[in-house]
C-alpha cells in the first residue's frame, strides 16, 4: 500500500510559525527516508494553529530539501483565484521538481472577512464555478483548449516537458461526480478525517463514473485519514487527545476558530467530555472513526478494511499531534508497519 501525508504546519504549543515551517520542512525529509510517497501542504489562512498559509511556497522550499518524494497542495482554494495562475504557478514548480509535484485543488469558505479579503472586486464578489476552474486549470496545463477558445494556442511552457499530477479534493458524494463523471479525468482524494461515514461510497462512486480525460486514462484514489500511532495502546490514545481537543474546541470557538491553536494531549484530557474521550479510534460496528489511533498493528488493521471498502490506491495520513517529536515518531511507526 502506498502511504503519504498531508501536513498543516502544526505549531506546537509554546512555539512559533517559524519553528512550525522548520518542522514542516524536517517532517518532508524524514517521510522521504521512510518510504512514504508523497506530502502535501494545506492551504489554511487566518489561522494560528497551522503555518501552511501558501503551499506553493512550502512546496518550492521543500523541493530544495528533499529529492525524490513528490509534494503538493492539499489544496489550493480555486474559488479565491485564477486558473491560469494556479496553472503557471504549478506548471513553474512542475519544472523546479520535474516529476514530482501534484495540484491538488479543493474550495472552502474561508469565513466571511477573508472571503471578502481574497476578493478583487469587493462591491462586486466573483461566484466562481468550481468544475469550470478545475477544468480551465486542467486545459492551462495540458494545451486543452477548443480551437475556437480565446486561450487557444497559448501554450503554458513549452520548454517544461511534464505536466504536474492533477487531483480534485472533496469530502461530500458532489465531488466524486464532478472528478469522475464530467470528463474531467482527474485523480480523487476524499476527507475520511471530515466525512469518515460519506467516504467510501464517494470513492467507489468516483470509480463507477469516472471518464478518461486529458492525461489521466484510468482513475486514481487517495483516502485521507487522521492517524496516530503510538508504541502502545494507552500511548495512542494519550497522543490523540490532541486532535480530539482541536476539534472539540473548535467547535466551541465559533467564530474565534482561527485563535485555536492544537493542544498539548496533557493540557486537554481534561477538556474532554467523557464520550469524547471514549470515541472510538477503530471501526466499530461498520462506523469508521473521525480519528484512527492505536499500536502499529492495530493502526494497520483499521487502515487495510478502509482501503478495501473504499478501493482507495493509496492512504493519506493527516495528523493533529501537537509534538513534532511524536509526529515524526508516528509516521516511523506507520511505515515499519506497511514495511515502506
Amino acid at each position: 500500500m502506498r502511504l503519504s501525508i498531508v501536513d498543516l504546519g502544526t505549531v506546537a504549543p509554546g512555539t512559533t510559525e517559524t519553528d512550525a515551517l522548520a518542522d514542516a520542512l524536517e517532517t518532508a525529509r524524514h517521510a522521504e527516508r521512510l518510504g512514504f510517497h508523497r506530502i502535501w501542504f494545506a492551504e489554511h489562512h487566518l489561522s494560528r494553529s497551522g503555518a501552511s498559509h501558501h503551499p506553493e511556497l512550502l512546496i518550492a522550499a521543500a523541493a530544495m530539501v528533499t529529492e525524490r518524494i513528490r509534494l503538493g497542495s492539499g489544496a489550493v482554494l480555486m474559488n479565491h483565484y485564477s486558473p491560469f495562475k494556479v496553472a503557471e504557478m504549478f506548471q513553474q514548480l512542475e519544472a523546479l521538481a520535474p516529476r514530482r509535484i501534484d495540484l491538488g485543488m479543493g474550495r472552502a469558505t474561508a469565513g466571511p472577512v477573508l472571503d471578502l479579503a481574497l476578493q478583487q472586486n469587493r462591491e462586486h464578489p466573483a461566484r466562481a464555478d468550481h468544475g469550470q476552474q478545475v477544468l480551465e486549470t486542467l486545459a492551462w496545463l495540458h494545451d486543452g483548449f477548443p480551437d475556437d477558445h480565446p486561450f487557444a494556442g497559448h501554450p503554458l511552457m513549452p520548454s517544461v516537458p511534464g505536466v504536474p499530477q492533477t487531483w480534485l479534493l472533496g469530502s461530500s458524494p458532489s465531488g466524486s461526480h464532478l472528478a469522475g463523471g464530467l470528463g474531467i479525468g482527474i485523480g480523487y482524494t476524499f476527507a475520511g478525517f471530515i466525512n469518515p461515514q460519506g467516504a467510501a461510497p464517494a470513492l467507489r462512486n468516483y470509480r463507477e463514473v469516472f471518464r478518461p480525460r486529458f492525461a489521466l486514462e484510468s482513475p486514481r484514489a487517495i483516502l485521507a485519514v487522521n492517524v496516530t500511532v503510538g508504541e502502545t495502546e494507552p500511548d495512542a490514545q494519550r497522543l490523540v487527545c490532541s486532535p480530539k481537543g482541536f476539534y472539540s474546541r473548535l467547535m466551541r470557538a465559533g467564530r474565534g476558530a482561527g485563535s485555536v491553536m492544537v493542544p498539548a494531549p496533557d493540557e486537554v484530557a481534561d477538556e474532554l467530555s467523557a464520550n469524547e474521550r471514549e470515541e472510538p479510534t477503530t471501526i466499530v460496528d461498520g462506523r469508521w472513526p473521525r480519528f484512527v489511533a492505536g499500536t502499529p498493528a492495530q493502526v494497520r488493521a483499521t487502515l487495510e478494511q478502509m482501503v478495501e471498502e473504499s478501493g482507495a490506491d493509496e492512504v493519506m495520513v493527516q495528523d493533529l499531534i501537537a509534538d513534532p517529536v511524536d509526529r515524526r515518531r508516528s509516521h516511523e511507526l506507520l511505515a515499519e508497519a506497511f514495511a515502506l
